[in-house]
């Protein structure tokens, strides 16, 4: 462990650093309450109780397992574990995801955050349904894109609160909100999709 963990590069271990941070930051409102914690969203509570548990509950159980289902030496060592992890991560995404959507078409702060939030959802549920689905016809150069998409998505709950202190104070809280509610994952899918397409142009090197 100690061997693999020695091997990261920078963004590899702010990968890990920041998603079991935010993961671990996410459930302060068991502490705290929703009221304290949550202000801002504080009225789903009320309104779709089910849902806002589900959601805030759940997402950072995604959050978490995203890191791992990208750990080279457990995929070749441990790919029971692996597959295990992976199942945990999907059944997380499918919950919170649904949660989070009808959130976002509940939302007080207007069409535009509704549609940023709401598109969040849809983007992560599919990406993450079609990358299980070709899992599990053992098309894993194919799983392994649609899982880069997903992560992408998942990783929008990190820079959401990167960006969130820095919108409300420039912008106030309204309109830092609507804004981040496309900044938070638009950017990430944008990475991803120009890593695919660098991964892509790579020669395939031919064995001799």
């Amino acid at each position: 462990m100690i061997s693999i963990l020695g091997r990261l590069n920078w963004w590899q271990i702010f990968l890990w650093g920041s998603c079991l941070l935010i993961a671990l930051g996410s459930w302060r409102f068991l502490v705290l309450g929703v009221e304290v914690s949550m202000p801002f969203v504080a009225y789903h509570l009320e309104q779709r109780p089910l849902w806002f548990f589900a959601h805030v509950g759940l997402a950072p159980v995604a959050l978490a397992l995203m890191p791992f289902q990208f750990w080279q030496g457990l995929r070749q060592r441990e790919l029971t574990w692996h597959r295990w992890i992976g199942r945990a991560y999907g059944a997380a995404v499918l919950v919170s995801g649904l949660g989070g959507l009808l959130m976002a078409l509940g939302s007080n702060s207007g069409a535009l955050a509704a549609w940023g939030f709401g598109l969040l959802a849809v983007f992560w549920l599919g990406t993450t349904a079609i990358g299980i689905w070709h899992a599990l016809r053992g098309r894993i150069a194919d799983h392994r894109r649609w899982m880069i998409r997903s992560a992408a998505l998942t990783f929008a709950a990190v820079t959401l609160r990167l960006y969130l202190p820095l919108l409300f104070a420039s912008l106030g809280e309204q309109a830092g909100y609507v804004l981040v509610s496309w900044a938070c994952w638009v950017p990430n899918l944008l990475v991803a999709e120009w890593m695919l397409r660098r991964q892509s142009k790579r020669p395939t090197v031919q064995p001799a």
